[in-house]
């Protein structure tokens, strides 16, 4: 079947959406329904082999960010890829917004995934960030954000292209949420092959006894330790 845009918002159709705002009110994560389906995510992830797709490379251990390495594809991006990011945007914008009126804080998004990146390009931030990914056995990555400039969409999705627990082991998607005048929170969730993981890209709002605060998080993969794990990671704002 030709991946098509409308096909993709069907498959974005499926998930129960009221159920994943209420998961990412209270967890700052929460899963999607099937995206992929087996044969995609094997084609998926064997473009990495094909670097004419990518417009750079970036080896974990060289930049002390962890141990792995994962490629930026240009923006002629595959037509699964385009396809699931804009079909996923006008639902994660309703949470987006959400999140900037309980934080009293700007709503820059306009409907239009289009239009929000012409106003990335527009603020100097031109490069894709789309991302495909790839760890070995001893491989992880460093809690970190994927905040590429000023202008910064508040939620991002991961796409497991492999399954847990036959693929590989370990490689665990991570997340460490600061709690307002609180010890930091973190949480471990094994990606479903095919399903996407929404999570959040700064900060998020927390509820408080003095209304809402702003809970910054950081992700990252625990340590593989068997086999290959190959994600997509789909972002909502491009990289300067």
């Amino acid at each position: 079947m030709e991946f098509t845009g409308a096909e993709a918002e069907r498959r974005v159709a499926r998930t129960d959406w009221s159920a994943l705002a209420a998961g990412l009110d209270e967890h700052g994560s929460a899963p999607t329904g099937p995206l992929l389906t087996g044969r995609e995510c094997a084609r998926l992830a064997a473009l990495y082999d094909e670097p004419e797709l990518f417009r750079t490379t970036v080896d974990l251990g060289r930049h002390r960010f962890g141990s792995g390495e994962y490629r930026y594809f240009t923006h002629d991006l595959p037509a699964p890829v385009a396809a699931l990011r804009a079909a996923l945007y006008p639902r994660l914008l309703l949470v987006a917004r959400t999140w900037a009126a309980r934080l009293d804080r700007p709503a820059p998004w306009p409907d239009s995934l289009t239009e929000w990146l012409e106003r990335c390009h527009a603020g100097g931030q031109d490069r894709s960030a789309q991302i495909l990914l790839r760890y070995g056995p001893g491989d992880w990555n460093a809690l970190h954000r994927d905040v590429f400039g000023e202008l910064v969409f508040p939620l991002q999705v991961v796409i497991a292209l492999d399954a847990y627990g036959t693929d590989y082991t370990g490689g665990e998607f991570l997340m460490v949420e600061q709690r307002p005048r609180a010890q930091s929170r973190g949480t471990a969730t094994a990606l479903e092959q095919g399903h996407g993981l929404v999570f959040t890209t700064r900060d998020r709002p927390v509820r408080s006894r003095r209304g809402w605060s702003a809970g910054a998080t950081r992700h990252g993969v625990s340590t593989v330790r068997s086999g290959r794990r190959r994600t997509l990671g789909l972002v909502f704002h491009d990289a300067a």
